[in-house]
């Protein structure tokens, strides 16, 4: 697993040991951060990398050009692994790590900070992207006008997540990838 593009690009990071994460793939997050760059909407944004995991999408928004990262998982061993992912980097910025459950997160202490740009992906078929958008919002994790990209299991339907606006989906093999926004937001991208 490598960093695909910017400022890191190339760079290896470490993959867990077992099978309690599943990495994004170096292939679908290039195609993730193409489609992402095109949009304009990783250069000078604020990053929430919400199951966070090995650290890969939020570390690579940071190699492209987003101002800040905050990391969250609820597993401790998969949050010590993105920062180990972070600081093999050696990233000068200042970006947090959060011990919390993205589908349960409570308030945000800083939100001033919250994310313009939200990667959600959580473990499949467990309900938990329903869970965490709600929540995240509500705590002030993210801006009502956030951008927020989803993976999902190819079988999750979008249609339930009411209120976003879809505008984007891919699939690749048995992953599926969508980028949402608030229907409140003013002009979509």
């Amino acid at each position: 697993m490598r960093i695909t593009g910017g400022v890191y690009g190339g760079r290896l990071l470490e993959s867990p040991k077992d099978r309690t994460i599943r990495p994004t793939s170096d292939k679908v997050r290039l195609a993730i951060f193409n489609m992402l760059t095109a949009r304009g909407l990783v250069e000078d944004a604020a990053v929430l990398d919400a199951f966070c995991g090995t650290g890969a999408l939020g570390l690579e928004a940071l190699s492209r050009g987003a101002l800040c990262c905050t990391f969250m998982d609820k597993n401790g061993g998969s949050l010590a692994l993105a920062k180990k992912n972070y600081a093999a980097l050696k990233i000068d910025a200042k970006d947090n790590f959060v011990l919390k459950d993205a589908a349960k997160p409570g308030k945000n202490p800083n939100p001033e900070n919250a994310a313009t740009l939200v990667f959600l992906d959580p473990p499949y078929k467990q309900g938990l992207i329903d869970q965490a958008l709600p929540a995240l919002l509500e705590g002030g994790w993210i801006r009502s006008d956030a951008f927020i990209l989803i993976e999902f299991e190819k079988s999750y339907d979008l249609r339930i997540l009411s209120g976003y606006d879809i505008l984007m989906e891919r699939i690749y093999g048995d992953t599926g990838v969508a980028l949402l926004r608030g229907n409140d937001a003013k002009g979509n991208i």
